[in-house]
């Protein structure tokens, strides 16, 4: 076995909590080591919707989560965290003053971890009338809008992302069109109202039947409507059918779970001794998940991990804007 990577503060996942964790860690003079099983950071964000505008970031009207993600890991630089990327995190043992977390193939000893792994491990649902072209013109996600700058775009889905990438692509594609199996969304009925205002068609109770194409890449879908079919041109097919999730080796550490989150108290502390978690991996009563709240849940956790390392450090550091 390699000699162990020492660092106080491990933190298991970097999406924008684990990143905010990373910058306050550093702020309250942890040394710190951020690991993700994707190849970058930003977590969701990054893999799932770089070009999506987020509306409930506090001070930001609006931001890419491209840029969110840029700046959080641009404020975390100033204390140099380390990357451990592309790897997961997976035993998780006691040790001495603290625990020994594998990385990939490299053991990790830290004085404690947070776990802000969002919703763990996660795979898109497939489309059953896509799969022969995934890639070739069927796509879970859109990290790239210019891609499709032109094409005629299907979204498959009802939900929060479906619309988002309806509103997303609307000022670049040829056409959008939404199709959902049900006359009922499950996405934000503001979200609906937007893009319904800007004229996309959106056809209700219908299945994708077929999608064709050639050597070339899609060129159209046919839907099922009741007893009816139409074809729709297609150049990209965005299938937003959601996901499957679970937290992968996160479960077999011994934490005290709810379904696929973590049970947390009131500073953010599991019932395994220096293990804390934040984000939307963390789990208790009234918890609302979103990117706000896991920022204050990272700053609540570094705080009181500060002083579970070092007793006679203070909860309460002061205000980062009164540091020289």
């Amino acid at each position: 076995m390699s000699e162990p990577f020492e660092v106080d503060l491990l933190v298991v996942g970097a999406g924008p909590t684990g990143l905010f964790a990373a910058y306050y860690a550093g702020f309250r003079d942890l040394s710190v080591a951020v690991v993700d099983s994707l190849p970058e950071p930003g977590g969701q964000v990054t893999a799932m919707y770089p070009e999506k505008m987020i509306f409930d970031v506090a001070g930001f009207p609006a931001v890419r989560g491209r840029d969110l993600v840029a700046a959080l890991v641009e404020q975390a630089a100033q204390y140099e965290p380390a990357y451990l990327l592309g790897r997961d995190a997976t035993e998780l043992s006691d040790v001495d003053d603290g625990v020994l977390v594998r990385v990939g193939d490299r053991p990790v000893r830290a004085r404690a971890v947070l776990v802000t792994a969002g919703i763990g491990e996660f795979s898109p649902r497939p489309l059953p009338a896509g799969g022969d072209w995934l890639g070739r013109g069927v796509v879970h996600f859109v990290p790239d809008l210019s891609v499709h700058s032109g094409h005629d775009v299907v979204v498959v889905g009802g939900g929060d992302s479906a619309f988002d990438w309806a509103l997303a692509l609307h000022p670049i594609a040829r056409s959008v069109t939404l199709v959902h199996r049900r006359a009922r969304f499950r996405a934000h009925p503001g979200l609906v109202r937007k893009v319904e205002d800007l004229g996309v068609e959106l056809i209700t109770e219908a299945q994708v039947a077929e999608v064709r194409g050639d050597s070339n890449g899609v060129h159209e879908v046919e839907l099922v409507l009741g007893e009816e079919r139409r074809v729709l041109p297609a150049r990209t097919v965005v299938a937003a059918l959601g996901f499957t999730a679970d937290l992968g080796p996160i479960q077999s550490w011994g934490l005290d779970l709810d379904k696929r989150s973590i049970k947390v108290d009131s500073t953010m502390r599991t019932n395994r001794n220096r293990v804390y978690a934040a984000g939307d991996v963390a789990s208790y009563p009234g918890k609302v998940k979103l990117i706000a709240t896991g920022f204050g849940e990272a700053a609540t956790a570094v705080n009181n991990i500060a002083v579970t390392l070092n007793p006679d450090a203070h909860l309460f550091p002061g205000h980062s804007s009164n540091q020289s």
